[in-house]
């Protein structure tokens, strides 16, 4: 099992941190575009193998590709951060050409490989990824949703002074902090609905706290946040590597499901051996649909700008 980290930052370093860690993937290569960026982390991280008791390989390139070649994984994580008071949409400009050199790159060299999406603005970053390489559509995810319903889940448990493994979430939609849709009626403690547990101002307040979680961080820290989105690309990556068709919210390109089409947006696949193996249809109320509608209206609006 061979997987490629496109991105030797924060981001991409910490994903290939936890894959490596995690010690199901034989060999894991970082590749970045500045000259020995990559291989710097890559050594870095290979003498952690003896501490954190890994055996994978991790091996660095500068824009070398065919250092990927054979690759079942890869993730693109390239780009510019955001920044305090930017939106991820602001992001497109500069991104938008980088994923598609990237994009075509890996596919190149890597013709059956599995592309998982990180970059910004996500959901068009993961449109502009299908549109560019004509892979199927099992073959593209975009990671935002596995990343925030952590942070859902995160603010859930701290409302209900609960440890977090008690806690259950999905946020679906697009990677926005207007287009999330947190699904509160469906969150639970220990298969318990959190409504019998708190308030429905306090739930509310951890839904809108749950949508700024990126731009709250990235205030802080000056800069995007990285341990919990490389945690949620390894989470992904396992689950197709390791086959253990669990379910995530990902962006995937839609047909006719949910009513929507022609667009990469957040809702709940299996992932397996294959990339996505099917997406779940779930049962929505009228007021989640129309959220869900609203933030579909919001992702083709920056699909435009691309």
């Amino acid at each position: 099992m061979k997987v490629t980290v496109v991105g030797a930052g924060a981001v991409g370093a910490s994903c290939a941190e936890y894959i490596a860690i995690k010690d199901f993937a034989s060999e894991v290569v970082i590749l970045d575009i500045k000259e020995g960026f990559a291989e710097g982390k890559a050594m870095d991280l290979m003498q952690t193998a003896s501490l954190n008791g890994f055996d994978t390989k991790i091996t660095g390139s500068t824009s070398d590709y065919s250092k990927t070649a054979g690759s079942d994984i890869a993730v693109i994580t390239s780009g510019i951060p955001r920044k305090p008071g930017m939106t991820r949409e602001e992001l497109i400009g500069i991104n938008a050409g980088i994923v598609k050199s990237v994009a075509t790159s890996l596919v190149e060299h890597s013709p059956n490989v599995i592309l998982i999406v990180v970059s910004n603005p996500m959901d068009t970053m993961t449109y502009l990824t299908h549109k560019v390489t004509g892979l199927p559509k099992h073959r593209i995810i975009g990671m935002g949703g596995a990343l925030d319903s952590a942070r859902f889940k995160y603010r859930l448990a701290e409302a209900l002074e609960a440890p977090i493994s008690d806690v259950d979430g999905m946020v679906i939609g697009g990677h926005s902090d207007k287009g999330m849709v947190p699904l509160t009626r469906l969150a639970t403690r220990n298969s318990v609905p959190v409504s019998e547990f708190i308030s429905d101002e306090r739930l509310t307040q951890v839904l809108e706290d749950t949508k700024v979680g990126g731009a709250t961080l990235t205030k802080l820290l000056g800069t995007s946040a990285w341990y919990a989105p490389g945690a949620a690309v390894s989470g992904l990556v396992q689950a197709i590597a390791c086959d253990q068709k669990k379910i995530f919210p990902c962006s995937v390109m839609l047909d006719g499901e949910y009513g929507l089409s022609d667009l990469c947006i957040g809702v709940p696949v299996v992932l397996g051996r294959n990339g996505i193996e099917r997406i779940v249809e779930i049962n929505l109320n009228d007021a989640e649909k129309a959220k869900l509608q609203e933030s579909a209206e919001g992702v083709k609006v920056t699909n435009g700008l691309i």
